[in-house]
């Protein structure tokens, strides 16, 4: 099977896990807004779920579940990102964003509860023992709070008033938070769930993550709207400081490169088993949304 075959697979998947889940919700606005803002996507971070837990040999039935939490955590944060208050969007993955299908205060409402959905996910006993549901529950939370991407996204808003442009290794620090937080644990929680060691895998997504927001700033210059499903060219309009800005397009797609090289070195350890996530790391240079 294709890469690109087995992530429609993982996200056909993980969105029927989302949906089931949702099902047993009451039937409210605020419930269909979540499951309006939980379909699409690639579903990258869960496929990294499913593969990481795939590497050491944990069955699909107990990685799903993880893998749908962190599809749902990352939904609640371009819900709460496209918010007038943050970004200000109208649109996300080619459709209405959710506080301009609803409201705000729905956006809000929605975002939150999808928030408390992933770590309701990782509850489940199915996933395996206590105490690798809580080093998942943990691992999540520092990688989706003040820690991780709560954390990049109030540098992002605070670098919009200080009257200055960021420096690389400010823009660096910044993404690793509020883009490669979630990715890290994304990639680290196969290894989480089988009680192995997450060096290589945390190595691994360290330097996928950069390359993928890297890819990100190269996309908001040279990528189609239309294929994007969302604006692209707002950075430079708001005068901000991206990875293109400061290395310029061709530093820009060099460094992506490099740092996937560096992303697939990472998996040395797991020999030919890890080719799937090799060419995950390639593909965050290649998409174009």
């Amino acid at each position: 099977m294709s890469f690109t075959d087995r992530l429609g697979t993982a996200a056909a998947r993980i969105e029927a896990h989302l949906a089931g889940v949702l099902e047993g919700k009451p039937r409210v606005p605020v419930v269909e807004a979540m499951a309006y803002a939980a379909r699409g996507g690639k579903r990258l971070r869960g496929f990294l779920v499913l593969e990481s837990a795939a590497l050491h040999g944990i069955a699909p039935v107990a990685a799903l579940p993880v893998a749908s939490s962190v599809e749902a955590l990352h939904a609640y944060s371009l819900v709460h990102d496209d918010l007038p208050c943050m970004d200000d969007d109208a649109l996300r993955r080619g459709q209405p964003t959710v506080h301009v299908k609803w409201d705000e205060a729905t956006g809000v409402l929605a975002g939150d509860a999808l928030q408390t959905l992933a770590f309701e996910l990782l509850a489940d006993p199915v996933i395996g023992p206590a105490d690798r549901r809580i080093a998942l529950v943990a691992s999540l939370a520092r990688a989706s709070g003040a820690e991780g991407m709560v954390l990049g996204q109030a540098l992002d808003i605070a670098a919009e008033t200080a009257g200055r442009p960021l420096t690389l290794d400010e823009i660096t620090a910044l993404q690793a938070g509020k883009t490669g937080a979630l990715i890290r644990h994304s990639a680290e929680a196969g290894a989480l769930i089988a009680g192995a060691d997450p060096a290589a895998l945390s190595a691994y997504a360290g330097a996928m993550g950069l390359a993928f927001q890297i890819a990100d700033d190269i996309l908001d210059v040279t990528g189609d709207a239309a294929k994007a499903g969302k604006a692209l060219r707002k950075d430079a309009e708001a005068g901000k400081a991206t990875f293109v800005s400061l290395l310029g397009l061709e530093g820009a797609r060099r460094r992506a490169a490099d740092l996937v090289e560096e992303a697939c070195a990472a998996l040395a350890p797991y020999g030919a088993a890890a080719e799937s996530l090799r060419e995950a790391a390639r593909f965050t240079i290649s998409r174009e949304s």
